[in-house]
This record gives structure tokens, C-alpha cells and sequence, in this order.
């Protein structure tokens, strides 16, 4: 089957205003991500990856041109109607992990499935059954507070799971985590890919991007500079006047 693009940003801007200043956080970019691609939208400190995976996720709406997921042109969603779209479509990965402290693992892994009206029996299932996989079926009930960085990013890869998302977004997913963990979460999302999901990665890490993505965007000064793409092992790199 044809891949289609599950995420797309077509001459996107996003401006801020500081006072009597407009910071041009994004100015005219054009992402187009397929589903079942692992994506890496690579740059420094600044260069606007960040707000990048804010649009991606649809977590904020663009000041110039459309976003669309899965289709949808998400200006024209209501809040609500986004909400669940993005709920379903996509699973979150926060390099803070976010996780509710006052929650247990477990409550902490159902609670998106709450959002998705599923019922108490589903939700509880669901998570003991994504905390088994990550290998914290021995943590279900302990505390954030409790748990090491390392186990507190297995337990917000599996609340990103929850609602078994075409796509998973994940902000600089090792960038808290020690080396031998770090390569276990990236080992996790490569095995996720394979299976069909799409993956997106947002870092500051050239090195991790190559090794792990088929496709890299690489931002800079709030531009696409370039797209490279793997193929057969080797890379092949677009212009950026190619793909604005």
C-alpha cells in the first residue's frame, strides 16, 4: 500500500509578538511526513525545532499557511474535534516526561485513554498490558517520585501508546537519560517503526538523527536548510530551495 502523508505543513510561519517587535520563530517551512517514516527535524538551540514540533503535533496553529493531520486542515477543527484527532493520531513523548506526579504508573499510562472516553476496565487493561512491555510490570504502582529517569521515560513512552497512535512525537527522548538507557529508548522506537508506527524525534543531535531516522529535516534560523533521506544505507540530500 501507498504511503500517505500523515502530518503536513505547506508554507507555514509562525511569528510572535514582543512588545513593538515580531520574532519570526518559523518563516515559510514545508514538512511533509509519511506515515510509517522516522522523521528527525534536527537543529541548535533556537533554530526553531521546538516550535516545529509544536505545529507537527498540532499543538499550536500556524500565523501564515495550513497544517493538516491526517487530511484535516486543523484551522478549521473546532478545539474540541482537534482534541481527539490529535489524541488518537498522535502520541506525545516530553523530554521533561510529564508525568502527574500524584499517579501512579499505571494511572499515569490510562489517563489519556480517559480523554478517549474508554471505560475504567479497558483503560486499566490497556496500561498494565503497555506497562508489561516496557518492563515495568514490577512498577505499575510506584510513584514518579519513585521511579528512576530511566523508568519515568518507559512509563511516558507507554502512556504515549495508550490510545495506540499512528504516530509518535518525541521531544529530544534521550536528552535526560544516561547513554545505556538512551540507546534502550531509541532501540524501542526503532522496533515501534518497524512495526508500522511513525516516528518522529526532535534533537539537537546530528549523530542520533543519523542513526536512527530515514528522513532529517534540519532547521535553522527558523528555515528548512535541508531534507536528507536514507536510502539503501546511503543518503541523499534536497536543497532547501527544492523543497520551500
Amino acid at each position: 500500500m501507498e504511503n500517505r502523508n500523515i502530518i503536513e505543513l505547506k508554507n507555514v510561519a509562525r511569528y510572535y509578538e514582543m512588545g513593538d517587535n515580531i520574532i519570526k520563530a518559523l518563516d515559510c517551512i514545508n514538512i511533509a511526513i509519511e506515515s510509517g517514516d522516522f522523521v528527525a527535524i534536527m537543529g541548535p538551540s533556537g533554530s526553531g525545532k521546538s516550535t516545529s514540533m509544536n505545529l507537527i503535533g498540532s499543538l499550536d496553529l500556524a500565523t501564515e499557511g495550513n497544517i493538516y493531520l491526517d487530511g484535516h486542515d486543523i484551522e478549521f477543527l473546532e478545539e474540541s474535534e482537534l482534541a481527539q484527532i490529535r489524541g488518537r493520531k498522535i502520541g506525545f513523548i516530553f523530554q521533561q516526561f510529564n508525568l502527574i506526579p500524584n499517579l501512579t504508573a499505571k494511572e499515569n499510562v490510562m489517563l489519556p485513554m480517559l480523554f478517549q472516553e474508554k471505560d475504567e476496565i479497558e483503560r486499566e487493561s490497556r496500561a498494565e498490558e503497555l506497562l508489561r512491555l516496557v518492563e515495568l510490570n514490577d512498577r505499575m504502582n510506584h510513584y514518579p517520585n519513585q521511579l528512576s529517569g530511566g523508568q519515568q521515560q518507559r512509563v511516558a513512552i507507554a502512556r504515549a501508546l495508550a490510545n495506540n497512535p499512528e504516530v509518535i512525537l518525541a521531544d529530544e527522548p534521550t536528552g535526560n537519560l544516561d547513554t545505556k538507557t538512551g540507546e534502550m529508548v531509541m532501540k524501542f522506537l526503532n522496533k515501534l517503526n518497524e512495526e508500522g508506527k511513525t516516528i518522529i524525534i526532535v534533537t539537537h543531535n546530528p549523530e542520533l538523527a543519523k542513526e536512527h531516522a530515514k528522513t532529517i529535516y534540519s532547521v535553522k534560523d527558523g528555515r528548512i536548510e535541508y531534507v536528507e533521506k536514507r536510502s539503501k544505507g546511503k543518503w541523499k540530500r534536497i536543497s532547501a530551495t527544492k523543497i520551500q
